[in-house]
Order: C-alpha cells, then sequence, then structure tokens
C-alpha cells in the first residue's frame, strides 16, 4: 500500500511555546514561555486586556496566550504541573491528524504513518503508533468477511425492512426459515485457542488434526421455526431446481406438521439459482405456498444464520474424526438446540430490521 499523503497536515501543534520554532521541529515540543511572559501575560488578563492585544503586546500566538490563561484559570498557575512518565512524542494535534487519517482509511499502516510523521520532522516507532491507537479505543483487528452490496442491494434491504418494520412478532412466529450451510471436518469450524501449559503444544487434546488436501466436508440442508428446528439432511449430490423440490417435499412440509404450524404459514428462502428456478417455483405454486420475498445478498436476515453458527460450534467441540462421524454429529446436534433458542431468534426479529434502516441499508452485526 502507498503511504498516505498527509504529511503535511502533520505541521502545525497545540503545545504552548514561543514564536521560535525550528524548520523541522513540527510534531516535537517547541522552547517554553519564560515565566516572566507568562506572569505578564496573566497580569495583563486580569488588567482587562484581550487574548489578541496581550499577544500583539508581547509578541506571542494569541492561541498560546489562550492556553497560560486558561491554564491559570483552572490551577492558579503558570508553572509546569507534575506528570508521570516521559512526555508524549506525539502533540495531540498529530493524535488527532492520525485519527483522522485511520477514520477515512482504516486500511493504513502502521508502517504509512510512521512515515508521514517521520517526513513531518518526528521519529517514532510502529509501537508508539500502536499506543497511540490504543489510547483512542482503536485496535487492529481482523476485517469480516461480508456479502458484496451493491446500490441495488442496499435499497432491496432498505425496502424489505421498511415494508415489514410493523409486522408482529405473531407474523414472525408463523415463518418457516430455511438455508444450506457447509460444514467442514477440519478448518474454520475447528476451535483454534486452546488452554495449555508450557510444552504441552504437541499434546493430542492441544493440536488440531489436519490432512494435506482439507480434511473434506458436508452440505446440509435445514430449517426452524419459532416452535424449534425442522429437519436436517445431508445433500450428498450437486442440487439442482429438481433436487431441491425432492428436498422441500419430503422434509419442509413434514417439519411444517411436526412444528404444528398455523395455517396461512409463510416459507423464507434466498434468491439461491436453485430456488428461483422454473421448476422450484412451479412446485411452489402448486403446493400454493405463500413465500416471502427475500432481499439478495442478506444473510444477516436469516437467523437461521445464527443457527449454523450454533451448531458449527457444538459439532467442532465434539471434533468428528471423519465424514460419517460428521454427519452423526451435525444430526445429533441439531436435535439438541432448544426451542427457545429458536424463539428469542424470531423474537428479536424487529431489531434485526431497526439495524438495517439504521445502516442505512447496508451490513447489520446480524
Amino acid at each position: 500500500m502507498a503511504p498516505v499523503r498527509t504529511h503535511h497536515l502533520y505541521k502545525r501543534h497545540l503545545s504552548t511555546a514561543s514564536n521560535s520554532q525550528t524548520p523541522n521541529s513540527a510534531m516535537a515540543k517547541t522552547k517554553e514561555l519564560s515565566k516572566d511572559t507568562r506572569k505578564s501575560i496573566v497580569d495583563l488578563h486580569q488588567a482587562g486586556k484581550s487574548e489578541s492585544t496581550i499577544g500583539k503586546q508581547l509578541g506571542v500566538k494569541k492561541s498560546n496566550v489562550g492556553a497560560i490563561i486558561r491554564k491559570w484559570k483552572t490551577y492558579k498557575t503558570t508553572d509546569n504541573l507534575p506528570r508521570s512518565g516521559a512526555p508524549r512524542k506525539i502533540s495531540s494535534r498529530g493524535v488527532k491528524m492520525i485519527m483522522r487519517t485511520v477514520s477515512k482509511d482504516p486500511r493504513t499502516t502502521r508502517g504509512d504513518l510512521v512515515n508521514d510523521l517521520q517526513r513531518a520532522g518526528t521519529k517514532v516507532t510502529k509501537v508508539t503508533i500502536s499506543n497511540t491507537l490504543k489510547r483512542q479505543g482503536i485496535r487492529s483487528r481482523s476485517a469480516r468477511r461480508v456479502p458484496l452490496l451493491k446500490p441495488v442491494h442496499v435499497q432491496a434491504r432498505l425496502k424489505f425492512a421498511r415494508e415489514h418494520m410493523d409486522d408482529t412478532a405473531e407474523d414472525w412466529e408463523n415463518v418457516m426459515w430455511s438455508d444450506e450451510t457447509k460444514v467442514e471436518l477440519f478448518g474454520i469450524n475447528s476451535t483454534r485457542r486452546v488452554w495449555r501449559t508450557k510444552n504441552t503444544e504437541l499434546h493430542p487434546k492441544n493440536t488440531i488434526p489436519t490432512v494435506k488436501h482439507g480434511g473434506g466436508n458436508i452440505m446440509l440442508w435445514g430449517c426452524f421455526s419459532a416452535k424449534g428446528t425442522g429437519r436436517l439432511i445431508r445433500v450428498k449430490d450437486r442440487m439442482n431446481g429438481a433436487m431441491y423440490c425432492e428436498i422441500l417435499s419430503q422434509n419442509l412440509l413434514p417439519s411444517v406438521r411436526t412444528l404444528k404450524m398455523k395455517r396461512g404459514w409463510v416459507f423464507q428462502h434466498d434468491n439461491d439459482p436453485k430456488h428461483t428456478a422454473r421448476a422450484t417455483k412451479e412446485w411452489l405454486r402448486k403446493k400454493h405456498l405463500k413465500v416471502l420475498e427475500w432481499p439478495s445478498q442478506s444473510p444477516d436476515l436469516n437467523p437461521i444464520e445464527n443457527l449454523w453458527r450454533e451448531l458449527k460450534v457444538r459439532v467442532a467441540r465434539r471434533q468428528p474424526q471423519n465424514i460419517t462421524a460428521l454427519e452423526k454429529i451435525c444430526m445429533e446436534e441439531w436435535a439438541k438446540i432448544p426451542a427457545t433458542v429458536c424463539a428469542n431468534l424470531v423474537k428479536t426479529y424487529s431489531k434485526r430490521l431497526a439495524s438495517v434502516i439504521a445502516n442505512k441499508g447496508y451490513v447489520t452485526k446480524y
């Protein structure tokens, strides 16, 4: 990444100082005003002189005059107050500029900021940059992967949220949510951190088994409502419209009956090509099923994504050793997810819609 060209922003700072600055001391602390000068500033202020007049009379910047007066009003002294530790290498103005830079471009590197400050006359390390940002509540974190949202997606998400914002909790309880997901035998679904003592890193309990070409995975289809989880099945072949219709016929409708969904229940699925295929639309029409119109690129609006995460965490804890065990454990853990978890996901659905509106259609924390 090319360095961010912001060094011109760092050429002034807020330290209380005289006019005598060296050409390359942009970020370093400048020469302090003498005690006599500070005392004269206070005396003139008490005599009713304005900051501008005092500055002109004594040859001091108005901003420095104001700083001395504010210090005297607060502490009744203009002397340097005791402080702990070494003085900060980056002035308060420099900190503001750094914050402005990372706010504008969060991908700015510490090296970029170090180079900018060095060009402005202040030599700092990457550690100093990190510590400065930490004091401002900014830490380096992994960027989350989210769906790519084009303007048409953003508008569709806003439209969906606004149209359904007034729907009642009972309306959402009558929705059967569905989706597919992939569960890996080894990889991202495995626990990455362990608690261990020194020199036990190779103990079987403290390792994650891997294979040269990946451990394999299984594709699952599942559904749930506010009353609990429906059926979960493994999809062994590449799914198309015809296979999807068969899955719905053999698993969706039995799940509706098992969960005792009310008459007029609504089916939810996303806009995957197999879900919008001609065969699928025809099957849904013949079964007279009411389908929830869904905005594309909106996994955060589907509460089943939270259940998939719950399932994968449960499965990872049991550490299946092969694909057969993985499938068996998935089925067992899906059935164990409490109905209260499902009910709470649906009960708070209006909060998801509110988040979409608050984020102006963009991705939410859900």
